[in-house]
């Protein structure tokens, strides 16, 4: 196994991408190619070199977030986006991952990769664990903006996989994310992708759930389009990142002295639960549907988030999340 790690990409690259990069090859025990400027790389790698199984692959162009993604791939084939997903494309790489433009990954991605027979359109499923004990699915996280119900029931479908070989659930509950739990409840869209959800073979659906009850172990899979889960995603991030500045404790690292018994412990439990809202505690999102396993990564992801999202990764490749995928979804044609 070969994880392609985008180095270049992220507010933190490289060095935060490499630490991350080097933390992971030591835990995990997996090799690590790191993609970027070779000149820099290099020197950064020999900190690492005793610790970590770290190779470098020169990618000397950078795709910004500010680029048209599409555009940007055809003027910059030495990117670490488009030499990854090549790396993957022609299986010389597990998986590759990436906290570059989120656009030019999954455009990179969209077209060099296959997609697998009968899928309409790939999805990112990202793990929410601000429950630790009760981790679900998130599909789709920002990968398709505009859906049609068949698109949603697919996810549902690869998000029902994607929870059972990485979370270990034999029957993932399945939801569909709504603004009422009733069956005729929502707009067109979540009307009609309930009916097929729920008339889906080979996945436990279990009906709307509304957005409060997210958290509340009452699905193991999440199921929304694209613009939504995107929105949702970025809503419990900001939350934990904001409520944790308000309280102080992120920057010093200080339980308040006048806390005392109960009051002690409702304070760790709110720390905990912001803490695990927080995008840094994201392992990252995995783009189900195609022919290879592509995991993003936060923007500001730093060493501690890109170690989750290669740790993602190399979970991926190790479960065969593609080759259930594929087997699944053929089986129920």
């Amino acid at each position: 196994m070969l994880i392609a790690v985008d180095a270049s990409g992220g507010d933190f690259a490289p060095h935060e991408i490499v630490k991350g990069a080097a933390k992971a090859a030591a835990e995990y025990d997996v090799p690590i190619a790191l993609l970027g400027r070779k000149s820099i790389l290099d020197k950064l790698v020999k900190g690492y070199e005793k610790k970590a199984n770290l190779s470098v692959v020169n990618a000397r162009q950078i795709i910004s977030c500010s680029e048209h993604p599409v555009q940007a791939l055809k003027t910059k084939p030495n990117s670490p986006i488009v030499i990854g997903t090549r790396m993957v494309k022609e299986r010389k790489a597990s998986a590759f991952v990436s906290a570059g433009s989120t656009g030019a990954v999954l455009a990179a991605a969209f077209t060099m990769l296959d997609r697998i027979p009968s899928i309409h359109r790939p999805a990112l499923a990202t793990v929410i664990a601000v429950n630790p004990e009760k981790p679900f699915v998130l599909i789709d996280a920002g990968a398709n903006a505009d859906c049609i119900p068949a698109y949603l029931a697919q996810f549902g479908h690869m998000g029902s996989i994607f929870a059972c070989q990485h979370l270990g659930i034999p029957e993932p509950k399945v939801a569909l994310l709504n603004n009422g739990s009733e069956e005729l409840k929502g707009n067109r869209l979540a009307r009609e992708s309930h009916q097929l959800l729920k008339n889906m073979p080979g996945i436990n659906f279990t009906g709307n759930i509304e957005p409060q009850d997210m958290l509340n172990s009452l699905a193991d899979v999440v199921v929304t389009d694209g613009f939504t889960g995107n929105i949702v995603l970025k809503a419990l991030e900001g939350f934990g990142e904001t409520f944790g500045k308000e309280l102080g404790w992120q920057q010093s690292h200080q339980v308040p002295k006048e806390l005392q018994g109960s009051a002690l412990v409702n304070y760790a439990k709110v720390i905990f639960l912001t803490k695990r809202a927080d995008y840094k505690e994201f392992g990252g999102a995995c783009l189900l549907g195609l022919d290879g396993n592509v995991v993003v990564a936060h923007g500001r992801s730093k060493s501690k988030a890109m170690k989750g999202a290669i740790h993602l990764a190399v979970r991926a490749s190790e479960l065969e999340v593609v080759e259930s995928i594929k087997a699944k979804i053929s089986a129920t044609d």
